[in-house]
């Protein structure tokens, strides 16, 4: 099983103790963004970081009514991507699947789109995530309950990352899943093999046969308005290819 996420090592010490993932935007950021194409989301994200707990956003001065001592807060950017603004949130949200964990053995599965679809994934993001999603979850629930691997209903939680280490755009979603199934009746467990879960080939076969069908349904019904740089794509060949 591999850990879905880690909180900071430096998360309790000070502020001035440590370098935060703002101090490098602010020092790199406008050279990142010169040698970068970046996605509208992704300038929105790193602009909310460089900018996070500063004067730019304003703030609000606390003073003590006995001594008269002052303290300025400066307002936090609230953008999802920021990790002191979403520290809280994010402790609290493992604090949750922690308590989902069963005492069986998990398999870390990774369902990865080719990069020739980042186009697409910037201008539909929420259908080419959606259908990421439904591919991967339905491909691992057909090999599970296959009698061939376990026969029954297996159990997993998927997270959607939509940059790679690079910080260049790489979707691919992470899925943990357990080590075995539930049987169809619900009363039995059956464990899959030690360190084998799923035949990856056949996997990545049966995910990829998934998402092209989803992703011609959704060319088929007009979901997909192929405009400016992707206008090519509007004619059925083109996109086929």
């Amino acid at each position: 099983m591999a850990a879905v996420a880690r909180p900071s090592a430096g998360a309790a010490t000070e502020r001035g103790s440590r370098v935060e993932l703002a101090d490098i935007v602010r020092a790199h950021g406008a050279a990142y963004r010169r040698t970068h194409v970046l996605a509208r989301a992704q300038g929105r994200a790193l602009r909310a970081i460089e900018v996070c707990r500063t004067a730019v956003l304003g703030g609000h001065r606390a003073v003590c009514t006995a001594c008269g001592a002052e303290r300025l807060t400066y307002n936090s950017c609230r953008n999802r991507h920021c990790p002191r603004c979403q520290r809280v949130a994010t402790e609290r949200w493992l604090t949750a699947r922690r308590r989902e964990v069963l005492p069986i053995p998990y398999f870390h599965v990774v369902f990865t789109l080719p990069h020739t679809l980042n186009p697409l994934a910037q201008s539909h993001p929420r259908l080419i995530y959606r259908l990421l999603f439904q591919a991967a979850a339905t491909t691992l629930m057909c090999f599970g309950r296959d009698p061939r691997h376990l026969g029954g209903d297996i159990g997993g939680t998927a997270v959607l990352h939509t940059w790679g280490q690079t910080l260049t755009q790489h979707v691919h979603v992470h899925c943990v899943v357990t080590g075995g199934a539930l049987a169809r009746e619900g009363t039995r467990w059956m464990s899959a093999r030690p360190g084998f879960l799923f035949p990856v080939p056949a996997l990545t076969k049966v995910f990829r046969g998934r998402y092209l069908a989803g992703l011609r349904r959704a060319f088929d019904h007009g979901d997909l308005h192929l405009t400016g740089g992707l206008a090519r794509l509007a004619e059925p060949a083109a996109f086929a290819a």
